[in-house]
Protein backbone atom coordinates (compact mmCIF):
# COMPACT_ATOMS: atom_id res chain seq x y z
CA UNK A 1 0.00 0.00 0.00
CA UNK A 2 1.28 3.82 -0.43
CA UNK A 3 3.11 4.65 2.64
CA UNK A 4 1.91 8.06 2.35
CA UNK A 5 -1.14 7.15 3.53
CA UNK A 6 -0.07 5.28 6.59
CA UNK A 7 -1.22 7.02 9.77
CA UNK A 8 0.90 6.43 12.99
CA UNK A 9 -2.01 7.21 15.52
CA UNK A 10 -0.11 5.67 18.28
CA UNK A 11 2.04 9.10 19.53
CA UNK A 12 -0.85 11.49 18.66
CA UNK A 13 -2.16 13.36 21.40
CA UNK A 14 -6.19 13.38 22.32
CA UNK A 15 -7.92 15.63 20.38
CA UNK A 16 -8.27 16.49 16.43
CA UNK A 17 -5.81 16.15 13.97
CA UNK A 18 -5.90 17.51 10.23
CA UNK A 19 -4.46 15.99 7.11
CA UNK A 20 -4.78 17.15 3.74
CA UNK A 21 -4.27 15.18 0.74
CA UNK A 22 -4.02 15.76 -3.47
CA UNK A 23 -5.53 12.82 -5.35
CA UNK A 24 -4.03 12.41 -8.97
CA UNK A 25 -4.66 9.73 -11.61
CA UNK A 26 -1.17 8.42 -10.25
CA UNK A 27 -2.91 7.33 -6.61
CA UNK A 28 -5.32 5.12 -8.74
CA UNK A 29 -2.65 2.74 -10.16
CA UNK A 30 -2.24 0.62 -7.38
CA UNK A 31 -6.05 -0.01 -7.59
CA UNK A 32 -6.98 -2.73 -9.61
CA UNK A 33 -10.14 -1.18 -10.55
CA UNK A 34 -10.50 2.17 -11.80
CA UNK A 35 -13.37 3.75 -14.13
CA UNK A 36 -12.02 7.16 -15.38
CA UNK A 37 -9.28 8.41 -16.93
CA UNK A 38 -7.57 10.95 -14.67
CA UNK A 39 -8.79 12.72 -11.52
CA UNK A 40 -7.59 16.04 -9.55
CA UNK A 41 -9.07 15.13 -6.38
CA UNK A 42 -8.86 16.86 -2.68
CA UNK A 43 -9.14 14.90 0.49
CA UNK A 44 -9.24 16.02 3.85
CA UNK A 45 -9.07 13.86 6.90
CA UNK A 46 -9.94 14.74 10.41
CA UNK A 47 -8.80 12.72 13.17
CA UNK A 48 -10.00 12.94 16.75
CA UNK A 49 -8.49 10.75 19.03
CA UNK A 50 -9.66 9.69 22.45
CA UNK A 51 -8.47 7.39 25.10
CA UNK A 52 -10.52 4.51 23.60
CA UNK A 53 -11.21 5.08 19.63
CA UNK A 54 -10.23 6.80 16.45
CA UNK A 55 -13.20 8.16 14.78
CA UNK A 56 -11.91 9.01 10.86
CA UNK A 57 -13.90 12.20 8.80
CA UNK A 58 -13.26 12.00 5.32
CA UNK A 59 -13.82 14.43 3.10
CA UNK A 60 -13.78 14.39 -0.62
CA UNK A 61 -14.17 17.05 -3.51
CA UNK A 62 -12.76 17.51 -7.04
CA UNK A 63 -13.25 15.89 -10.65
CA UNK A 64 -12.23 12.69 -12.99
CA UNK A 65 -11.97 12.43 -16.35
CA UNK A 66 -14.39 10.36 -17.52
CA UNK A 67 -16.36 9.14 -20.97
CA UNK A 68 -19.73 10.21 -21.86
CA UNK A 69 -22.17 7.13 -21.93
CA UNK A 70 -24.19 8.91 -24.59
CA UNK A 71 -21.73 10.52 -26.89
CA UNK A 72 -18.56 8.34 -25.85
CA UNK A 73 -16.74 11.94 -25.25
CA UNK A 74 -14.63 12.59 -22.30
CA UNK A 75 -15.63 15.59 -19.98
CA UNK A 76 -14.24 16.29 -16.11
CA UNK A 77 -17.23 14.97 -13.68
CA UNK A 78 -17.61 16.90 -10.80
CA UNK A 79 -17.45 14.43 -7.58
CA UNK A 80 -18.15 15.20 -3.98
CA UNK A 81 -18.33 12.56 -0.86
CA UNK A 82 -17.99 12.05 2.91
CA UNK A 83 -17.64 9.02 5.14
CA UNK A 84 -16.98 8.31 8.67
CA UNK A 85 -15.40 5.39 10.01
CA UNK A 86 -14.94 4.66 13.79
CA UNK A 87 -11.47 2.82 15.09
CA UNK A 88 -12.21 0.39 17.80
CA UNK A 89 -9.31 -2.12 18.82
CA UNK A 90 -10.03 -5.39 19.66
CA UNK A 91 -7.84 -8.94 19.79
CA UNK A 92 -7.87 -9.17 16.10
CA UNK A 93 -8.42 -6.87 12.88
CA UNK A 94 -12.21 -6.88 11.53
CA UNK A 95 -13.41 -4.50 8.69
CA UNK A 96 -16.38 -6.38 8.21
CA UNK A 97 -18.98 -3.63 9.23
CA UNK A 98 -18.86 -0.40 6.82
CA UNK A 99 -18.62 1.81 9.81
CA UNK A 100 -16.59 0.47 12.21
CA UNK A 101 -13.09 -1.24 12.37
CA UNK A 102 -11.33 -3.29 14.79
CA UNK A 103 -7.91 -2.40 14.89
CA UNK A 104 -5.41 -5.35 17.03
CA UNK A 105 -4.56 -3.81 20.27
CA UNK A 106 -0.57 -4.01 18.81
CA UNK A 107 -1.45 -1.62 15.84
CA UNK A 108 0.43 1.55 16.10
CA UNK A 109 -1.04 3.17 12.39
CA UNK A 110 -3.53 2.96 10.07
CA UNK A 111 -3.78 3.32 6.19
CA UNK A 112 -6.09 5.20 4.84
CA UNK A 113 -5.38 5.34 0.85
CA UNK A 114 -8.51 2.42 0.27
CA UNK A 115 -11.14 4.65 1.73
CA UNK A 116 -10.25 7.19 0.18
CA UNK A 117 -10.36 5.59 -3.06
CA UNK A 118 -13.63 3.97 -2.44
CA UNK A 119 -14.96 7.31 -1.35
CA UNK A 120 -13.78 8.23 -4.96
CA UNK A 121 -15.55 4.86 -6.86
CA UNK A 122 -18.86 5.91 -4.52
CA UNK A 123 -18.85 9.68 -5.99
CA UNK A 124 -18.82 9.13 -9.46
CA UNK A 125 -22.33 8.75 -10.75
CA UNK A 126 -23.41 5.60 -12.07
CA UNK A 127 -24.66 7.21 -15.52
CA UNK A 128 -21.86 9.59 -16.74
CA UNK A 129 -23.82 12.02 -19.24
CA UNK A 130 -21.76 15.26 -20.48
CA UNK A 131 -23.31 18.05 -19.47
CA UNK A 132 -23.66 19.79 -22.91
CA UNK A 133 -25.78 17.01 -23.85
CA UNK A 134 -28.01 17.63 -20.88
CA UNK A 135 -28.26 21.08 -21.89
CA UNK A 136 -29.03 20.23 -24.96
CA UNK A 137 -32.20 17.88 -24.05
CA UNK A 138 -33.76 20.32 -22.02
CA UNK A 139 -33.62 22.77 -24.24
CA UNK A 140 -35.32 19.91 -26.78
CA UNK A 141 -37.70 19.17 -24.48
CA UNK A 142 -38.78 22.79 -23.27
CA UNK A 143 -39.41 23.30 -26.76
CA UNK A 144 -41.46 20.49 -27.67
CA UNK A 145 -43.39 21.32 -24.76
CA UNK A 146 -43.95 24.89 -26.00
CA UNK A 147 -45.05 23.45 -29.58
CA UNK A 148 -47.13 21.08 -28.19
CA UNK A 149 -49.18 23.39 -26.14
CA UNK A 150 -49.50 25.39 -29.64
CA UNK A 151 -50.98 22.10 -31.05
CA UNK A 152 -53.78 21.49 -27.94
CA UNK A 153 -54.85 24.94 -27.83
CA UNK A 154 -55.47 25.02 -32.01
CA UNK A 155 -56.90 21.77 -31.64
CA UNK A 156 -59.56 22.99 -28.94
CA UNK A 157 -59.91 26.25 -31.28
CA UNK A 158 -60.97 24.04 -34.55
CA UNK A 159 -64.00 21.58 -32.82
CA UNK A 160 -66.49 23.03 -33.87
CA UNK A 161 -69.17 23.81 -30.79
CA UNK A 162 -71.87 21.74 -32.51
CA UNK A 163 -69.78 18.88 -32.07
CA UNK A 164 -69.10 19.38 -28.48
CA UNK A 165 -72.72 19.00 -27.92
CA UNK A 166 -73.22 15.85 -29.62
CA UNK A 167 -70.49 14.31 -27.10
CA UNK A 168 -72.34 15.16 -24.31
CA UNK A 169 -74.84 13.24 -25.47
CA UNK A 170 -72.89 10.49 -25.81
Amino acid sequence: MQKEFDIPFKGLKQGEHSYKYHITKKFFDSFTLIDFIDANINATLSLQKTATLLKLYFNIKGKVLVNCDVSGEEYWQNIEGNLEIIVKFGNKFNDDDEVILILPHSAYNINIAKYIYEITIFSIPIKRVHPDIVEEQIRFKDLNIARGSKKETLKKKEIDPRWEKLKKLL
